[in-house]
């Protein structure tokens, strides 16, 4: 029997601020999940701020990748994002990684316990402290 190794498609997540924008990044992103089993990373380094419409696009992008039998995973997000995605109850919808490489090294990871998922922060803390 052999395994293949299934590629991560890495996209970069940048200031969405028109519907013009907002559109073409959900064709980026349908381009990118148009397979069996989509594995896709968001890289948020250069995602400063996220408004109620940024949580709904990344909503709508794990509910795609999750139509497919995929997932996806965020990295890189700053404090100020990740705190609006708490303020939304959106946080623990995401495995959160601090790096794009953690985040695609991690769909490579058998995982400890199958009947849960985790939500990975190697080393911020939310801001109530918790993990």
């Amino acid at each position: 029997m052999t395994i293949r190794k299934r590629d991560v498609a890495v996209m970069q997540l940048e200031e969405i601020r028109t519907a013009k924008q907002r559109h073409a990044f959900l064709r980026d992103m349908e381009r990118c999940i148009d397979a069996e089993r989509p594995f896709v990373v968001l890289d948020c380094s250069n995602l400063d701020q996220l408004d109620k419409s940024g949580v709904h696009l990344l909503l709508c992008c794990l509910e795609e990748a999750m139509k497919r039998n995929g997932d996806l995973k965020l990295a890189g997000l700053h404090a100020a994002a990740e705190t609006a995605l708490q303020s939304f109850g959106a946080v623990g919808l995401f495995e959160i990684h601090d790096t794009t490489a953690s985040a695609v090294s991690s769909f490579y990871k058998l995982p400890t316990d199958s009947s849960s998922r985790q939500v990975t922060r190697e080393t911020r803390t939310h801001p109530d402290g918790a993990v």
